[in-house]
């Protein structure tokens, strides 16, 4: 089966390379096996002493069973983000084809290719976001690795005339983050503040995540125009929190604290609750060492081959990351400001998972990024 078109839309060459997975959350316990459609699966447990955690008191939430209800074959090459449309539809990004693709009825079909990306190694078109008032200005959000750095630019969804969708041409408002092969950071998220957040990593420059003058290695806070936003921790800067490997999630729990997912080197991939003007400690310190002048992670995962977490989302409490090494889904449960042991999902049953995402229904969308197959777990919610 090929890639289809949007009625009056962009045709798609090419054939299709991604299974969609949908699952449901199962609020209480955990049972089954994720083998076919219809059962649960089952939780991977860390072993003692295998992560370290915050020692947070109190109730935390515990993370729901995952129940498999249907495999869609969605056609995605390479995923990156996702994000919803008011409507529900997703939006996905493709890091090396530069394609904005949209899936309807299950099939995948392409908005418009985004000028000016250069795709190679980690590079390419990374994260996307929605403006917080886009059924007003209908804008789309892109973080992108050009021919000489990463960018955002924002573009318009259009809708013709018969309901199909396209894609405007790109306004940058941001641009000069490093790029290099590796270590490009991409993820992009709107805040409950209606600011632009935005995760770099150190492009290999180990000197920039310490220097709060450079753009690398740096969780950035912009206005949705692109300039510094008002009352960073820096004055008239565009750095919020400094000393990041390579961010690659970022999520807001009900408190409205955010929290980010980050790479280790081959050591202590990282969860983090983000403070305005934190410094997290690269290259100086990974993981949770206690020292003074650097804030520790939440949760730490000493082998990075668990992990490698990418994107991120938090429900109901509970925070969910996909790993790419790790080729796991994990599930982290919150309380305040400490985490508790996390949970695994999907052990090597889906490859490498790149993205996380809430869709408007309380759908949960989990990007594989396994160049062939590719997969999407949908996970839903039981009330």
């Amino acid at each position: 089966m090929g890639r289809q078109a949007l009625p009056g839309g962009h045709r798609v060459a090419g054939q299709l390379a991604a299974l969609a997975v949908a699952v449901t959350m199962a609020l209480a316990g955990c049972t089954g096996s994720t083998s076919s459609p219809g059962t649960a699966a089952t939780p991977n447990p860390t072993g003692s002493g295998s992560l370290n955690t915050g020692s947070g008191q109190g109730s935390q939430a515990s993370p729901a069973a995952l129940e498999l209800i249907e495999k869609l074959d969605a056609g995605l090459q390479l995923p990156w983000s996702v994000v919803f449309l008011p409507d529900g539809t997703p939006l996905v990004s493709e890091r090396d084809s530069a394609n904005v693709v949209a899936i309807k009825d299950g099939k995948a079909a392409v908005l418009g290719k985004v000028s000016g990306v250069v795709p190679g190694g980690e590079g390419g078109l990374l994260g996307l976001a929605l403006s917080p008032s886009f059924a007003e200005d209908r804008r789309l959000y892109a973080y992108f690795t050009s021919a000489n750095d990463n960018r955002i630019a924002r573009m318009q969804v259009t809708e013709g005339a018969s309901g199909e969708l396209g894609l405007g041409a790109p306004e940058v408002i941001f641009q000069g983050l490093p790029k290099a092969s590796t270590h490009n950071g991409g993820r992009i998220r709107f805040g409950p503040d209606g600011m632009l957040y935005v995760g770099t990593g150190d492009s290999q420059r180990r000197e920039q995540p310490q220097d709060k003058g450079t753009l690398g290695g740096k969780i950035l806070r912009l206005t949705p125009d692109g300039r510094p936003a008002p009352g960073n921790p820096f004055g008239d800067n565009p750095v919020y929190s400094y000393g990041h490997r390579n961010v690659q999630g970022l999520a807001w729990d009900n408190a409205g604290r955010l929290w980010a997912s980050e790479f280790g080197p081959d050591v202590d991939d990282e969860l983090n609750l983000i403070t305005p003007g934190g410094n997290y400690g690269w290259p100086q310190v990974t993981g949770a060492p206690g020292r003074d002048g650097f804030i520790d992670a939440k949760v730490v995962w000493p082998s990075t081959a668990e992990s490698s977490p990418s994107g991120l989302e938090i429900v109901d409490g509970v925070a969910y990351t996909g790993a790419l090494r790790g080729q796991r889904l994990w599930a982290v449960p919150l309380n305040d400001e400490t985490a508790g042991t996390p949970v695994a999902y999907f052990t090597r049953e889906y490859g490498r998972l790149r993205d996380v995402a809430q869709a408007p229904n309380g759908d949960l969308w989990v990007l594989s990024n396994n160049q062939n197959p590719d997969f999407a777990l949908i996970l839903r919610s039981k009330s």
